[in-house]
């Protein structure tokens, strides 16, 4: 495929194109801290209404916080959702994330035996550090090319190694130099 080559979306397939507006939509919003998120509360509500069947025996890991489990899991889903939607509220989102699976670390078998635990304070953590990103101006990169190309050309060399500042002296004068005084320096 031609790099150079322009890009019509009528031409592209169908799964193509909306893979392109996926990602479109992904890169606007916290999608990773959503996910996170979303999926740390799966494994709170799971595990303790889940049954492990050993042969003949049935072991539960149900215990009496399990409407707890399923409020903290119903929570982080909810957060992990609208995160991904209202990216408006990702600092209260991530905070709540947090909180909630540090509680869920006693009131839920582990916070999901630390799967949940693990991957809400993930999701929390990247919802807080998520920041909405800034358009590039075209117009600032030509001005900082042609701020360059100055810079250049006033140095008067065609190396890009820039002369003397304003604040030094060109050249040494006979006071400043080290055999000054008949090789004395000022501290001697």
């Amino acid at each position: 495929m031609n790099p150079q080559a322009p890009v019509h979306a009528a031409d592209d397939h169908w799964l193509t194109v909306m893979r392109h507006r996926f990602r479109a939509w992904r890169g606007t919003r916290p999608f990773w801290a959503g996910l996170f998120t979303l999926l740390g509360g799966v494994p709170i509500i799971y595990f303790p209404f889940a049954d492990i069947r050993l042969a003949n025996v049935t072991l539960a890991m149900a215990t009496t916080s399990g409407s707890v489990s399923l409020i903290l899991g119903v929570l982080l889903i909810t957060l992990g959702i609208a995160l991904w939607f209202q990216q408006g509220i990702r600092v209260f989102a991530g905070v709540a994330a947090i909180l909630l699976a540090l509680v869920s670390i006693p009131k839920s078998n582990l916070g999901g035996f630390f799967i949940g635990f693990i991957t809400a304070m993930i999701g929390g953590c990247l919802a807080l550090a998520w920041a909405p990103g800034v358009p590039a101006d075209e117009d600032a990169e030509q001005d900082v090319e042609e701020d360059a190309d100055k810079a250049r050309v006033t140095a008067g060399n065609p190396f890009g190694v820039p002369g003397p500042r304003d604040t030094e002296t060109a050249y040494a004068t006979e006071t400043t130099t080290a055999h000054a005084d008949g090789g004395r320096n000022s501290a001697g």
